[in-house]
């Protein structure tokens, strides 16, 4: 049943994440078009660094340093009287209160405490991409309307609420579907988070002893649960291509693009 659960893992994450990706992209693309420098400078360089960073290796990063972050805000604020020095070597002590988990917390706590950080870490890594993708479709806005929209006498957060917003999503849509796939296809990575997904159980089913269960009524059938891994992933994409294409003939309606004159 694990196995068949870890299916609604992947969708979970996919769910969860992608809005939030896509928020983390739109603040990280309004902050790099904004008029105030460090402002400006803090989008710019969110979206340079992480995109400039191979996913894995960010991914194995962000994990530990939001655990240890979340832990020394705790620790800062739950034992102010501890007089021992945090960074002791390699080893990262806290107090025991300031432990995310806690130490006596039962296991599906420390499951979705995983599983929370994983989104998180998704959510900033994909949002830096997003960020990149939005920032340009803003800037592909014909200068035109921004312009009319002044005349008429609107103010600039009137401008960007109701002519860039509106008509960026055209712009970006390609992109964002690209990076939806790109989503899609990273989903096991939750593998080297820890999280107990779909090639972690494939993995594990698949093979003929692993430390977990040391019994089987089959030999190596790896190449058959890796097999229904990929007709779900193939199915997956196919479907999204689907749902993307009607999203981008909805928005390209009317419009003066080659999607709306197609």
């Amino acid at each position: 049943m694990g196995f068949y659960w870890a299916f609604g893992t992947v969708l979970i994450l996919l769910a969860i994440t992608a809005p939030a990706a896509l928020m983390f992209g739109f603040g990280g693309a309004v902050a790099a078009r904004s008029r105030v420098l460090p402002i400006r400078l803090f989008g710019k360089s969110y979206i340079s660094i992480v995109r400039g960073v191979p996913d894995i290796a960010f991914f194995l990063f962000f994990v530990i340093a939001l655990d240890q972050g979340f832990e020394w805000m705790r620790h800062q604020y739950l034992c102010p009287d501890w007089d021992q020095p945090i960074r002791q070597g390699n080893d990262f002590v806290v107090c025991q209160a300031a432990k995310l988990p806690l130490g006596n917390a039962p296991q599906w706590v420390h499951e979705v405490y995983g599983f929370f950080t994983a989104v998180l870490t998704f959510a900033i890594v994909f949002g830096a991409f997003a960020a990149n993708v939005l920032y340009g479709a803003m800037n592909a806005v014909p200068k035109a309307q921004i312009e009319t929209a002044q005349a008429y006498g609107m103010t600039a957060a009137q401008t960007f609420r109701r002519v860039t917003v509106p008509q960026m999503w055209v712009y970006a849509l390609p992109g964002l579907s690209n990076l939806w796939m790109v989503l899609i296809k990273a989903t096991p990575l939750l593998f080297l988070l820890g999280v107990e997904d779909i090639v972690y159980w494939a993995r594990e089913l698949g093979g003929t002893k692993t430390p977990r269960f040391t019994d089987y009524p089959h030999g190596d059938w790896r190449l058959w649960y890796f097999l229904v891994l990929l007709v779900f992933y193939l199915g997956f994409t196919k479907l999204s291509e689907f749902v993307l294409e009607r999203i981008m003939k909805r928005l390209t309606h009317g419009q003066a693009t080659l999607g709306g004159a197609s």
